[in-house]
């Protein structure tokens, strides 16, 4: 974790700024500057856990943090513990301790063991731009928590990042949910990863979510979540990406020119490929398109790549996809409130009656793509290459990117349609 202090600016501030609200410390605003009242915020907190009171967010303050950032603790078993008392003692629930430590016998605790000790109620933050590492660092978090969850990847990005795919559930019947092919759409991510968690917390007190058994649904099916296909992209919008690295420049570069805001307006993968254009769904159409509108060569927007699956992310969606049988699909990209179901004249049996489901439970609308942006998606080759139901959803309203003050309304939007999906499929 870098070293923060009165001045510093981005994510991580963010990040703080974030844990400090939600313990209670009254840091103000989430706007990823380390003002005065951040830094009275970090002293109020040193002086309760009993470190330095100076100020700086340095490795003793976020190690005293990583519990709450994590949302667990390690924690060694004293004689005379029961799960009943630690739940007790750190605010937590007997449940979510056993969820936590599938192996340990919660009658026959064995004294110096160490379990996991799940604390506060939410580890992924919905309040602050999101970034590969943070995402990471809460999927690992998750699985600490929650060890049902299968967690591996699918491939790697340009730059070598590894592209987690999360699975949840023990069912036969697989959907595939994906999110971030566009980088500008990164709110799209704390979507899927804020499903991820507050299934499992469901799951694990046999809860309902949107009208849903959670237990029922984990049986019968298993979602595929793969929730950043464009892990470096994200990184550039959110700022995660220093302007000092080459990647940033040679994006800067590609993007002068353009009439977009950079980073914010960039879409593309990091060496400026639009990755929901680069599968082979009539991916000559989308070229031909998209050349006479003037992209033709990479930038922030639009640019087909050289030819279909030319990109890391893409090619690793495409390879997982037919290695798995999925019987439904869900893009996730913003904005519109539109649900897009169809791809040119390919007819899927009952595709229109789930997005008629779909639209009833948020309030989208289904409709036909558009003809200049019909060709060369996930969703567009899903439907053509295996004939089930494929759908984009464009979530929120607004200018790219969405500001993440929307993501209460996007998640309460979308909740009924990812519960739907793998009841549906």
């Amino acid at each position: 974790m870098p070293l923060l202090k009165i001045g510093s600016r981005g994510i991580y501030v963010q990040l703080l700024q974030s844990t400090l609200n939600k313990l209670g410390y009254g840091a103000g605003t989430v706007d990823g500057i380390f003002g005065t009242r951040t830094e009275n915020a970090v002293k109020r907190f040193q002086r309760s856990v009993g470190i330095t009171v100076d100020g700086v967010v340095g490795k003793n303050t976020w190690n005293a943090l990583m519990p709450y950032i994590d949302g667990y603790i390690n924690y060694t078993v004293k004689s005379g513990d029961t799960f009943w008392k630690l739940a007790q003692t750190f605010g937590t629930s007997v449940n979510a301790i056993i969820a936590a430590n599938p192996n340990v016998d919660p009658n026959n605790l064995q004294v110096g063991s160490e379990i996991i000790i799940p604390i506060g109620n939410a580890v992924v933050p919905t309040d602050i731009s999101y970034s590969y590492d943070i995402m990471m660092s809460n999927i690992n978090s998750l699985k600490r928590r929650y060890p049902f969850l299968k967690v591996s990847t699918i491939g790697k990005s340009v730059s070598g990042k590894d592209i987690p795919v999360v699975v949840i559930g023990s069912g036969s019947k697989k959907v595939c949910y994906n999110a971030s092919h566009h980088a500008n759409e990164w709110i799209t991510s704390v979507l899927l990863m804020k499903f991820i968690e507050n299934f499992c917390r469901s799951y694990i007190d046999d809860g309902i979510l949107a009208g849903q058994s959670t237990r029922k649904l984990f049986e019968n099916s298993s979602i595929h979540i793969v929730p950043m296909v464009n892990p470096d992209g994200v990184d550039l919008v959110t700022g995660a990406l220093s302007p000092d690295s080459q990647e940033y420049r040679n994006a800067e570069n590609l993007s002068r020119g353009s009439g977009l805001p950079f980073p914010s307006g960039w879409k593309a993968n990091i060496r400026g490929v639009d990755l929901n254009l680069n599968y082979p769904a009539e991916w000559d159409e989308a070229r031909r398109i998209k050349f006479e509108q003037g992209f033709t060569k990479p930038g922030p927007r639009d640019y087909v790549g050289p030819s279909p699956f030319s990109e890391p992310e893409s090619r690793a969606m495409g390879e997982y996809t037919r290695n798995n049988d999925f019987a439904l699909t869900l893009a996730y990209h913003t904005q519109g409130e539109i649900i897009f179901w169809k791809f040119l004249n390919y007819n899927v049996p009952g595709a229109y009656d789930i997005a008629l489901r779909f639209s009833e439970v948020s309030g989208y609308s289904p409709e036909i793509t558009p003809i200049n942006s019909g060709y060369a998606g996930y969703k567009d080759w899903f439907i053509q290459d295996f004939g089930k139901p494929g759908y984009t959803i464009e979530a929120g309203r607004g200018s790219n990117p969405l500001p993440i003050s929307q993501f209460p309304e996007i998640y309460k939007d979308n909740i009924g349609i990812l519960m739907l999906g793998a009841v549906l499929a």
